[in-house]
């Protein structure tokens, strides 16, 4: 059973065919409104979310299907100690697709393989996020209407960002992609990622603390918050939550067409006197983030042969 838990299980032909598949929903929307008529998607939240989990459930019900849901591991079985293994086998019986979010890395994967319908990744802990990254890479597309010879900064909790880690592996498969990563010294992106992705594939990239001598050769900006909820140390957070505020004087540099992207939530990093710039795209994040786990949801039921 086809299951989706970490971007690179999707080839780049089937990104491709993904962004195709989003762009013509959102061209001809009427077309897939009773795609899905009489399946259900089970969204098995077990960690805080309001953007992914809605837009898992409006995209079931734009494609004409219905949703079952847990909200939190209290309003579970999981609060009396049953396996993420035993979730997937019972959810399989009500359901025909899963979107999970757990904040322990590798449950996605222990319920992909328990499970007897599809399984998609919707966050598990500091690991991976899929469809946030199908988000990211439609906004990318649509903004800059190419994929190739891009310059893309990473900025904020590099360590820890989920988004980011998955952002690296989708785009480092695109043709002269150079990574700027910006972030304190305490929150670098990890060795593994910098090892296994970006120097066995030869991808250019420069770590750097200052975003400013960064930006004016940024084709994409991506901020992202520090994330108290990944500390041990609240002293920590607190000492490195503000280290990057994006505002309109440190955009002063910045090229005309410069695309700034956030997987949200905001907490300070980007200041609110920047959502009027045209260059402002994290809400458009979220909407992209829909058609794409629309496509997604078609894919995987048409492969399980459920529609």
């Amino acid at each position: 059973m086809r299951s989706v838990i970490d971007i690179v299980d999707l080839s780049v032909k089937e990104l491709d065919e993904l962004m195709k598949t989003a762009c013509d929903i959102i061209e001809n929307p009427e077309k897939y409104q009773e795609v899905c008529k009489h399946k259900k998607l089970a969204t098995l939240f077990f960690e805080p979310s309001t953007r992914t989990r809605l837009s898992f459930e409006a995209a079931m019900y734009e494609l004409g299907g219905n949703v079952i849901s847990v909200s939190s591991a209290g309003a579970s079985s999981a609060a009396k100690g049953e396996s993420v293994a035993d979730t997937a086998k019972t959810v399989s019986c009500y359901a025909d697709i899963i979107a999970m979010r757990h904040p322990k890395e590798g449950a996605a994967l222990v319920a992909s393989r328990a499970a007897t319908i599809p399984v998609i990744n919707a966050g598990d802990g500091g690991h991976n996020h899929p469809t946030q990254t199908l988000a990211d890479l439609l906004t990318i597309y649509r903004e800059k209407g190419h994929m190739d010879n891009l310059t893309i900064g990473l900025c904020g909790d590099l360590k820890f960002g989920r988004t980011v880690h998955s952002l690296i592996n989708a785009m480092s498969r695109y043709d002269n992609i150079r990574f700027v990563l910006i972030s304190p010294e305490e929150l670098k992106v990890p060795s593994y990622v910098k090892k296994d992705v970006l120097q066995k594939k030869g991808i250019p990239y420069l770590q750097t603390t200052d975003l400013e001598t960064a930006m004016p050769e940024l084709d994409i900006l991506y901020m992202t918050r520090v994330q108290r909820e990944r500390f041990f140390n609240e002293e920590d957070y607190l000492r490195l939550k503000d280290s990057y505020i994006l505002t309109p004087q440190k955009l002063r540099n910045a090229k005309d067409d410069l695309a700034i992207m956030h997987p949200l939530p905001r907490v300070n990093e980007i200041s609110i006197a920047i959502d009027d710039d045209p260059r402002a795209c994290y809400f458009k994040q979220v909407l992209n983030g829909k058609y794409m786990r629309m496509a997604l949801i078609l894919k995987l039921l048409k492969e399980a042969g459920t529609i």
